[in-house]
């Protein structure tokens, strides 16, 4: 497998802004089944993601290279860091949302709703306000490959908050078909969440979806954003101009604020997802199937409020 010679792949003139032509993307590990959920540590200077159907969380740092963080991971899937630098994680077999304390102890956020057990936790983020808004398809309970297979107690596919002083469960959205990725924008007035109903059903949705945030704590609007072709929005992030950088089929996809499909970073994978990272958050991390990439942009990772 092959990377290409020129990654890049330039659709708008402001694309020419964004990256650097004379950067290579790195293949910085190789031996996942499913590489997904992404999470820069600046703490220690380095990246945590998962390798979901081998039940483990990897990590990687530029002096030590890549190793195993946490075998067995319960099926971790998408990751995310809280305000005081925990990691935030979705376990598809522990059917929750957890923290990793610092001390290395699992605490548990979410596990039911109004009485039934969560399907399967697949993507999360945190607000500057301390609440925690995380998707729950049923990706985990399909099939014993990234999960344990079972029956769905809620009977949906929702998007939920987690109120940072209460710990209260809330439904936040309950009409996408199977709810992924989601990120703030930067001033968190808007979350774009990604549906990637299209596993399911032929024909069904592959786009990302943008909601006003109201008062923090409830959402309105929902229309398409952007559709991805070829493949899916499985997880994104925004960079500091509020560009945003998304999985796809054939790589990674950049937008702009206002729907434009500026160019792609081109991977001999299918992508998952991607993270900002490295020393000046100037490094887009890349989990594509099999393998860990990143390349240098000339664009920095966005900063929360």
């Amino acid at each position: 497998m092959s990377l290409p010679d020129t990654p890049f792949q330039h659709l708008d003139p402001r694309f020419r802004r964004m990256v650097i032509d004379t950067a290579q993307v790195d293949r910085l590990y190789h031996g996942c089944r499913w590489a997904e959920g992404p999470v820069w540590l600046p703490a220690t200077q380095e990246l945590v993601w998962s390798d979901i159907p081998n039940n483990r969380l990897m990590r990687w740092s530029e002096g030590a290279g890549a190793g195993v963080f946490r075998q067995p991971s319960n099926f971790n899937n998408g990751n995310t860091l809280d305000r005081e630098g925990r990691i935030v994680g979705c376990l598809h077999g522990g059917r929750a949302v957890v923290r990793t304390e610092h001390d290395g102890s699992i605490t548990t956020l979410a596990s039911h709703w109004q009485g039934k057990r969560l399907n399967s936790p697949n993507d999360v983020v945190v607000k500057s306000d301390g609440s925690i808004w995380f998707t729950d398809p049923d990706y985990g309970i399909n099939s014993d490959y990234e999960g344990y297979q079972a029956e769905s107690e809620i009977g949906a596919c929702n998007v939920y908050r987690i109120d940072g002083d209460s710990g209260d469960i809330s439904l936040v959205s309950g009409d996408l078909e199977r709810p992924n990725g989601l990120a703030f924008s930067t001033d968190e007035s808007r979350l774009y969440i990604a549906d990637t109903g299209l596993t399911h059903r032929a024909g069904g949705p592959h786009h990302i979806r943008v909601f006003d945030v109201v008062d923090g704590a409830t959402l309105k609007g929902g229309e398409v954003f952007a559709t991805i072709d070829p493949g899916l929005a499985d997880g994104f992030r925004l960079d500091a101009q509020g560009n945003i950088w998304t999985s796809a089929g054939d790589g990674v996809h950049c937008y702009a604020p206002d729907g434009t499909l500026l160019g792609k970073i081109l991977i001999p994978e299918v992508v998952s997802n991607v993270v900002f990272g490295g020393p000046r958050g100037n490094r887009l991390f890349i989990t594509a199937t099999t393998s860990l990439y990143a390349v240098y942009l000339a664009v920095n990772g966005a900063v929360r409020p």
